[in-house]
């Protein structure tokens, strides 16, 4: 069951869809690449990927920079998603992101190390390197928190909750926001919609940049039909749409939604988790 008082005191009236901007920021071991890239053939065994590796460093040399700018000047806050390695090896980027008022959250150590996979000791020890990383450099300490490839283990809401996480993304089975207790206390469940995401549109599935802004529209424009009050993600990789033709498309996408105020009230997941623990 929601929280009341998000659907009925804060979230505006009339209003069925709240939509959080999602940067990720990802990164990966120095012996790994992207499973999936442009190119979208993996290679063969245990093959250096330096297409693939190279295609991803484009995130934080080049991608973030970019979308911190449309972000700028859109006047739009957006959780920026980012791996623990990263963080510690780009602190310039990160205090820059801290600086512009973007929400810093965790999103792993590494893309490559699926939690799902560890032991609870393991996925434990990642978790606290990615909090300390990201606090280190950003002078922020992650509030929240989105596995990679979005796979948790059966037990990382529990780490997370005993290390006093505020929200943990890794939540499909519903519309809103609800409080998920555990035997270390409570945390924020916040749903993550995928439909609105440029890795499976353009990568995954190959389709044009533009299908991006196309299926925002295409939801806005129909929600009402089926929706009287839904989170709905708009996410973008700095590797993926950070690029001129994405990032055109993120642009547009925030157009969009600034322009539809009756439709979709623009929020972060750090502002849904408040919400929800008012």
């Amino acid at each position: 069951m929601t929280d009341p008082r998000l659907t009925a005191r804060n979230w505006p009236q009339q209003c069925p869809l709240a939509v959080s901007i999602n940067v990720m920021l990802e990164s990966w071991a120095d012996d790994d690449a992207p499973g999936i890239g442009p190119m979208g053939n993996p290679l063969p065994g245990r093959t250096a990927d330096w297409q693939a590796r190279s295609w991803a460093a484009y995130g934080p040399r080049t991608g973030a920079w970019r979308l911190l700018d449309i972000l700028a000047a859109r006047q739009v806050r957006a959780v920026f998603y980012v791996s623990g390695l990263l963080a510690e090896r780009n602190p310039q980027l990160l205090a820059a992101i801290h600086a512009a008022g973007h929400p810093i959250a965790a999103h792993g150590w590494v893309q490559g190390t699926l939690p799902a996979t560890q032991t609870p000791e393991q996925e434990a020890t990642d978790i606290d390197r990615c909090i300390a990383a990201l606090t280190a450099s950003s002078g922020q300490r992650p509030a929240g928190w989105i596995s990679p490839r979005c796979t948790p283990s059966a037990v990382t809401t529990q780490l997370l909750a005993a290390r006093q996480m505020v929200w943990h993304g890794d939540f499909f089975d519903a519309d809103m926001p609800r409080i998920e207790q555990t035997t270390a206390g409570p945390i924020v469940a916040l749903p993550f919609s995928m439909e609105i995401n440029d890795l499976p549109l353009t990568i995954r599935y190959g389709h044009e940049a533009g299908l991006f802004t196309r299926s925002l529209q295409h939801i806005i424009d129909n929600c009402n039909r089926v929706v009287r009050k839904a989170c709905l993600d708009v996410t973008v990789h700095a590797h993926v749409f950070g690029r001129p033709a994405g990032a055109i498309e993120f642009d547009r996408s925030l157009e969009l939604l600034q322009s539809r105020q009756d439709i979709a009230f623009l929020t972060h997941h750090a502002e849904l988790a408040d919400l929800t623990l008012a």
